[in-house]
């Protein structure tokens, strides 16, 4: 087969180093890629957004499946645009990826299935945001409506809090567009787990969950981010809840979705709350989560790319999945500011000497080649170092060991992922 992987993160360079593995691939490319994503696939100078370059470069190319990263892409339409020039992708239409493109949408979707969520209310006017929150009182979640690259969620530990976030978000409009709504949740109190799903459009495969750290900070401070590190699996997330997770909020939303005439087929993120009542729904993303998805893939034993094949094609009856029973941990290096404004162009040394750590990759995420072989970071969030172990302390252990090999001044990360593990 013939494959192209669209995006240019960390995620995408698990999922390329993943599907490399399969048997059945003949060739891949990623569009646009990153340093790290050339040495498995070759990279292609095309945008994730570029909806209409992407579709003339799998023609071109008689691609047999197209995989589709970032949201951004999914929620323009690339997935439709992709069916209509009778391409194969793995991934959303537009209308089933409003699931991660409107918080609103997905708590109209959970509430129509029934499934256990967060009390909400969406505003359009901050001044009545503001008194909603001065009636509820805190602690209490302010959300751009929008997509905000994951950086549109404010957990407020005071009215003051939330009163500042609603003017970020929907007056100096902070996220742009994505915030000219914003939805108010109640807080919930528990676990946050990050739990995955296969989805044909009928059916769902559990596909493993992760815990993610969103603050910058050791200790969960600092503002959010796209994620700066995870690790699978969570030892609070059971088998049984795993299968009520299923049950009570996977499948449910799956056949609402189909009844509303917009089956979802592709991977299904669903950012769910351990409460002392059982699992709630958070939020709905409709990609793989990034850096959950790079501590997934080192422990899929199955074929990645026959089973997105399947799920891109209607048979996820057919497919189950074997996994590595041993933990996995994710640090991801950071540039020097991120999340606010950080330097590009800085170079990266030392990343044959992390990679020779026993049990670790290190997948890169924001990097471009530089001059004689150099390597130079291109974004905030710019290398995962990943690594196995047979206890979750094994694992970090090894993955801070390969982390502190590398000689980047300008980097950083937190030196306390799967703190809550351990």
């Amino acid at each position: 087969m013939k494959v192209l992987v669209v995006g240019g993160g960390g995620r995408e360079h698990a999922l390329c180093w993943a599907i490399a593995r399969s048997p059945k691939l003949a060739k891949l490319w990623c569009a646009p890629g990153n340093a790290g994503i050339a040495t498995v696939a070759e990279c292609l100078p095309v945008g994730a957004e570029d909806v209409s370059g992407l579709v003339a470069a799998a023609r071109e190319r008689a691609v047999d499946l197209v995989v589709v990263g970032p949201e951004a892409p999914l929620t323009l339409g690339l997935a439709d645009a992709l069916a209509a020039a009778g391409i194969k992708v793995f991934g959303p239409s537009q209308a089933a990826a409003a699931l991660e493109g409107s918080k609103t949408f997905t708590k109209q979707v959970a509430d129509a299935a029934g499934v256990p969520t967060a009390a909400w209310a969406r505003f359009e006017d901050a001044a009545a945001a503001r008194a909603y929150v001065r009636d509820r009182g805190a602690p209490i979640v302010v959300k751009a409506d929008g997509l905000a690259a994951g950086k549109g969620v404010v957990v407020a530990a005071s009215v003051a809090e939330a009163e500042a976030a609603i003017a970020d978000i929907m007056e100096s409009r902070i996220h742009g567009a994505a915030g000219a709504s914003v939805v108010i949740e109640e807080c919930l109190i528990g676990e946050e787990i990050s739990f995955f799903a296969l989805c044909d459009g009928e059916r769902a495969v559990a596909l493993g969950a992760a815990q993610d750290h969103k603050r910058v900070g050791d200790g969960d401070t600092g503002p959010n981010t796209g994620g700066m590190g995870a690790y699978s699996p969570p030892p609070a997330f059971t088998p049984a809840l795993e299968a009520e997770a299923m049950e009570r909020i996977v499948r449910p939303s799956l056949a609402e979705m189909a009844r509303r005439g917009t089956p979802f087929r592709g991977v299904l993120f669903a950012g769910l709350m351990l409460t002392a009542a059982g699992p709630k729904l958070i939020e709905f993303n409709v990609r793989f989560g990034d850096p959950e998805c790079q501590a997934l893939m080192v422990r899929l034993r199955s074929d990645l790319l026959a089973a997105l094949l399947a799920a891109a094609e209607g048979r996820l009856g057919e497919v189950a999945l074997e996994w590595d029973a041993r933990p996995s941990l994710c640090v991801v290096m950071a540039a020097e500011g991120y999340p606010g404004a950080y330097r590009r162009g800085t170079t990266i040394r030392g990343l044959d000497r992390a990679a020779a750590v026993p049990g670790v990759l290190v997948f890169h995420a924001g990097t471009v080649p530089g001059p004689e072989g150099a390597v130079l970071a291109n974004g905030g969030r710019v290398l995962g170092v990943t690594a196995v172990g047979e206890t979750v302390r094994a694992a970090r252990d090894a993955a801070y060991q390969a982390a502190d090999a590398i000689d980047w001044p300008e980097g950083f990360c937190r030196r306390d992922i799967a703190y809550r593990a351990l």
